[in-house]
């Protein structure tokens, strides 16, 4: 027996030969099993075998940390030489369709993410996190057919979309339960500031957070922010997407995703995209866009894991600024954009030699993450960003409603901006896991450091004297409301005027945010942040003809805080109530130029500006979320209120009483007519309902969408009505921007292992119109249903196909109206059939 005891199976290490070594231990016992036969035929004395006698154990030593740490690290290894197991799929015949499939979701209901990016500052899964949070998956943006931000946003229920007014960009304007989020977009969890347009190509999942969120997000954030979350490398597996979509709108659009694995410790992932298309319903418009990006992964050691990423797009085309508003009596409500009452749905009023918009986006990031101990993770994230808003327009505005309809007018007002905006942020955090009193906590500190710069311009020569047509005498271009006649005159290139507003926030902030876990039984979270936030601005104002200098500047402290409490009953079920607070200074939302919408301009009519102290948020939430259907489906049911106090507010007043009644009057003032003046101290709430599904109901059946019904009001106004012979008093009124009901629903079914068919359905009530704060009850957007459809084909394991119809019934509705006495509206696409081709290898 010296042959088999000469081998210890035990104390072999396993490698890259390990059969040759498991083959080697088989021969030699073989061979050993062989001669004991052989021994046995001899004849040899016999050998007597005393019984096993039992020998005590030496009591086993509790491990080290060094060896809980070799040991994690040996397993680490081990994991890494074999073969991942691939997750469930949804479709048995679906092969390598989900390759690619998102790290944070159900992988066998990908509607349900059970994870939000951010695990320092949300460690718990979305069941036990108490808030309100809708995030859309990689696949309900693919089955929502939202390639851009907007689209995704604006079918889902809770989110409206708003124009740039009072010298505010046009682009993603967006408002979260009825206040403006237009700065409060996120990507990895890092503002992107200034308003964009942004492409949804290389976006893994939109997180749209709810409430605010000063405590992990910073300024602003009262009715919530939405966070973009990259595409990144994985180690996991290679693969390579394509996906090409043709579509009746003249769509041609091609986006290329490839992983692959270059080592265990090493992944790049690329993409691409190419868009050439028109607008549905609209004429002349184009909507096309480049693209692309590159994510690294690198782990070199267990205890080190490194990511970089770079993403570009560049959208660029022909805009579309919407159609001008019929309102034959400003003293009565009735009125609506003009399709409703005979201009035909495609009627376009830019000018096609002059008019372009270009957007362009450059986003750099590296993310280290460092394991000091098992339960202490430092991570920084550096990010360097550009974008570069470049647009000349044409706002159809002030129709002039005299005689017949036939000879009926409107100002064709140019409107233009040149904005670059560069983001410069460190965000440096330290996540802490720790047991205390029975409870598990996972506390997180950081600090975040921060410059946000603009250089904001205009364009000159767009006055109506380069065509040589009749101008109202304020450089725009009167024409027919029925059939504009100068769209396709030709214009001289207009040149940027060379009298930028230079913009610059400098933000230190510091926050500390701790979540307790008592046996999943009972969940606390808090959160405080302190910004010391910064901003000046200087540049040009231009009073009566003459462009003259500026400059003005602002600090603020801005602390605020988080609470929250989950109770879960049982492991499927929590029921949870949030308190949170928010800031929102002065110039907060950052692309702003004047003061009317929030904005901080060099000069303001030739006054100084008007700087007030920061608007303050708070809000209380209380709801329940439960994982139904063999946990599948998350449902989130939850009533909500938040309260703005020292809110700002607009007021015209008449320019021989603007010295007495406008506490920042105006010099110079024009002697007819009203003065624009700017108050603080106001305050409205808003109060709801907010309920909402995603995940699987059956293995064949998923579905996501939501219901939220809303109360807005004006509970506090220091300035006089706008309009006596509709109401008296700005107190009571509802808020401008706000559908106070709106509904969304995504629904697929899987018929057979090779066809499902889905669709989605889209509401929402009338918006009011009207200027910062009070809604101008004598403008609105009529409510409306949309509905869009989708079949899907999947040929093998690598290819599928999809038709889409979104607006089925060729629905004509409208998305954002102009707060303005005299707006003009962003016009709705039309129908639009588009077939997408999927490859996945």
């Amino acid at each position: 027996m010296r042959s088999i005891a000469a081998i210890d199976p035990v104390e072999e290490k396993f490698d890259g030969n390990s059969g040759k070594k498991v083959s080697a231990v088989a021969g030699l016992i073989a061979v050993a099993s062989f001669s004991g036969a052989e021994a046995q035929q001899t004849n040899l004395p016999p050998v007597t075998v005393d019984a096993p006698v039992a020998r005590p154990r030496p009591a086993a030593s509790k491990p080290t940390p060094d060896q809980v740490r070799a040991r994690n690290a040996l397993r680490r290894a081990v994991r890494r030489t074999q073969p991942t197991q691939a997750a469930p799929v949804p479709f048995p015949n679906a092969g390598d369709l989900r390759a690619d499939r998102n790290p944070y979701a159900d992988a066998t209901a990908p509607y349900k993410v059970d994870h939000l990016q951010a695990s320092g500052k949300f460690p718990e899964p979305l069941l036990n996190t108490p808030k309100t949070v809708t995030v859309l998956s990689k696949e309900v943006l693919e089955d929502k057919n939202a390639t851009t931000l907007k689209q995704a946003v604006l079918s889902t229920a809770g989110v409206t979309l708003g124009t740039g007014e009072g010298g505010n960009a046009f682009g993603d304007r967006f408002f979260i339960r009825g206040f403006d989020a237009r700065n409060d977009v996120f990507i990895d969890g890092v503002r992107d500031s200034g308003v964009s347009v942004r492409e949804n190509f290389f976006t893994e999942q939109v997180e749209i957070l709810r409430g605010p969120g000063s405590a992990f997000a910073g300024r602003g954030t009262t009715g919530g922010a939405i966070n973009i979350v990259t595409k990144q490398a994985t180690t996991e597996k290679n693969f390579y997407n394509m996906d090409t979509t043709f579509g009746t709108d003249q769509t041609k659009r091609v986006v290329l995703d490839v992983n692959q694995v270059i080592s265990p410790t090493l992944a790049v992932r690329a993409g691409g995209l190419f868009q050439d298309a028109d607008i549905a319903g609209r004429s002349h418009a184009t909507d096309n866009r480049d693209g692309g990006f590159v994510a690294i992964k690198w782990t070199p050691v267990d205890a080190v894991k490194i990511t970089a990423d770079y993403v570009r797009t560049d959208l660029h085309g022909l805009p579309d600024f919407g159609v001008p508003y019929y309102r034959p009596n400003p003293a009565t409500t009735a009125g609506g954009p003009f399709p409703e009452f005979g201009v035909n749905r495609d009627t376009f009023y830019g000018f096609v030699n002059r008019d372009f918009f270009k957007v362009q986006q450059d986003i750099g990031t590296i993310n280290t993450e460092v394991q000091i101990t098992p339960d202490l993770v430092i991570s920084d994230k550096v990010r360097a960003s550009r974008s570069a808003l470049n647009y000349v327009g044409t706002i159809p505005e002030n129709p002039v409603l005299t005689g017949p309809p036939s000879g009926w007018t409107l100002s064709a007002n140019p409107q233009s901006r040149y904005q670059v905006t560069d983001v410069a942020a460190n965000q440096t955090e330290a996540t802490y896991k720790f047991n205390l009193e029975g409870f598990k906590h996972t506390a997180l500190a950081g600090v975040e450091l921060s410059r946000e710069t603009a250089y904001i311009d205009k364009y000159t020569g767009l006055n109506s004297e380069v065509i040589g047509t009749p101008s109202n005498g304020a450089g725009s271009v009167t024409e027919s409301v029925f059939n504009p006649q100068f769209t396709s005159l030709p214009f001289a290139t207009p040149a940027l005027a060379g009298l930028p507003t230079n913009l610059a926030i400098d933000t230190k902030s510091a926050y500390l945010i701790d979540t307790a876990n008592y046996n999943d039984l009972l969940i606390l979270n808090g959160g405080i942040r302190y910004d010391d936030y910064n901003i000046g601005v200087n540049g040009f104002s231009t009073v009566s003809g003459a462009s003259k200098f500026g400059a003005q500047a602002a600090a603020f402290g801005l602390p605020n805080f988080n609470l929250g409490i989950v109770l879960k009953p049982m492991p499927i079920a929590g029921i949870y109530a949030a308190y949170a607070t928010s800031s929102d200074p002065v110039g907060s939302e950052f692309d702003g130029t004047s003061a009317n919408y929030g904005g901080i301009a060099p000069a303001l009519n030739g006054n100084s500006n008007q700087i007030f102290g920061p608007e303050k948020n708070r809000a209380a939430e209380v709801g329940t979320k439960w994982e139904l259907f063999d946990r599948h489906l998350l449902v989130t049911a939850a009533l909500f209120q938040t309260e703005k106090d020292n809110a700002r507010e607009s007021q015209n007043v008449t320019s021989a009483t603007q010295t007495a009644t406008c506490p920042y009057p105006v010099t110079n003032p024009p002697t007819t007519g009203n003065v624009p003046c700017i108050t603080a101290g106001a305050a409205y709430r808003i109060r709801g309902i907010d309920l909402e599904a995603g995940g699987k109901i059956t293995p064949k059946w998923s579905l996501f969408g939501g219901l939220v019904l809303m109360q807005s009001e004006v509970t506090k106004s220091l300035a006089p009505v706008a309009n006596t012979a509709l109401y008296t008093s700005n107190v009571g009124l509802p808020l401008a921007n706000v559908a106070h009901q709106s509904f969304s629903l995504l629904s697929k079914y899987q018929l057979t292992d090779v066809w499902e068919i889905g669709g989605q359905a889209v509401y929402r009530s009338k918006i009011y119109g009207g200027t910062l704060l009070a809604a101008n009850q004598g403008t609105s957007l009529p409510s409306y249903w949309r509905f869009d459809t989708f079949v899907e084909a999947k040929i093998d394991k690598n290819w599928k196909v999809k038709l889409f119809v979104n607006n089925v019934f060729n629905k004509l509705y409208y998305d954002a109206l102009y707060q303005s006495s005299a707006p003009f509206v962003l016009e709705a696409p039309g129908r639009t059939a588009s077939l997408v081709i999927s490859a996945r290898f």
